[in-house]
């Protein structure tokens, strides 16, 4: 009895061999399948986090877009109608947020979608973003905006923006622009034509564009004009920084200033001033900037609009 028992136990251990076996050829696929899926997963992320720092340069087709501070006026007299023209005009992107016109959250944000408008950048402030980068954060995902923007920075006029004021942007924009990098939004800094003020071998724009890596650039071609540049020869600077543009042209024999302040009856029909809209354009597309957001402060914005529009529509296809 006890050989038998004997065999039993052999043919048994003999089939547990078998199943050890198995397992272990089974365990031995499942780690390789888990390697090479650890290994994708890992070329994935790294591939998208290459396309998110440098998304603006991928070449995709570029969108037209408005500031909404342009129809600013009108939006503060009745916002629905002034959204109403936004759609008139053919315009789905839009900046804006930051002011509501008398109107809650919920309901501004109700009419932007009733007029299938997208606020794609959200405004925020230097303020903000020094003291409460996570509002900004907060208010991006609420209109599901990507980016959040600067467009000025507090400094003394009397003696102009300095270097130290140069140096508080470039940590405001560096820390700020961390925190919401860290929420999947982009931060983005509007020159206003102040920072080209000189300073050793160039200029202060120069210098926080060369310090910032947490944040990216926004050209507003008016400003960059108004303050002495040349906004061709600084989007081939520094080809890749900007994410988007504003297109905003100055009535020829406009006098430069260093102050980030111009009359704004100066804004005239696109292709009608002296920036050079259309050189921009073809060097901009050629970077694969995306974002082409008109901008018209004048009083004739409802009249002028539709022709910017008309000017740079061609531009774009």
């Amino acid at each position: 009895m006890q050989k038998n028992l004997n065999k039993v136990e052999s043919k048994f251990d003999d089939k547990l061999g078998i199943h050890d076996m198995r397992l272990a050829q089974i365990k031995q696929v499942l780690k390789l399948f888990t390697l090479c899926t650890t290994f994708f997963l890992s070329l994935t992320f790294a591939l998208n986090a290459n396309a998110h720092d440098h998304g603006h340069n991928d070449h995709e087709s570029p969108v037209m877009g408005l500031q909404l501070y342009s129809l600013r006026n009108q939006m503060a007299e009745d916002t629905k109608q002034a959204l109403a023209y936004v759609k008139k005009w053919g315009i789905n992107a839009v900046e804006g947020g930051g002011m509501l016109h008398g109107k809650s959250l919920m309901d501004f944000k109700a009419l932007l979608e009733e007029h299938d408008i997208e606020i794609v950048s959200v405004d925020t402030s230097f303020e903000e973003m020094r003291d409460n980068p996570m509002g900004a954060a907060y208010k991006a995902h609420y209109y599901g905006a990507k980016y959040a923007t600067i467009y000025w920075v507090p400094h003394n006029g009397d003696i102009g923006f300095t270097i130290d004021d140069a140096n508080a942007t470039i940590k405001v924009l560096n820390e700020g622009g961390k925190v919401l990098k860290e929420h999947g939004i982009t931060l983005q800094y509007h020159p206003h034509g102040y920072e080209l003020t000189e300073y050793q071998d160039g200029t202060l724009l120069d210098h926080i564009i060369q310090n910032v890596t947490e944040a990216d650039i926004q050209m507003d071609v008016f400003w960059i004009k108004q303050g002495g540049g040349n906004p061709v020869e600084i989007l081939r600077k520094y080809e890749g920084r900007f994410t988007s543009l504003h297109l905003k042209d100055r009535l020829p024999g406009s006098p430069n200033s260093s102050t980030g302040s111009a009359d704004v009856e100066t804004n005239v029909v696109l292709g009608d001033g002296d920036v050079g809209i259309s050189e921009v354009i073809k060097e901009a597309r050629k970077q694969g900037i995306k974002y082409y957001f008109i901008e018209d402060e004048s009083s004739r914005v409802l009249t002028q609009i539709p022709k910017s529009i008309q000017y740079i529509k061609p531009q774009l296809q």
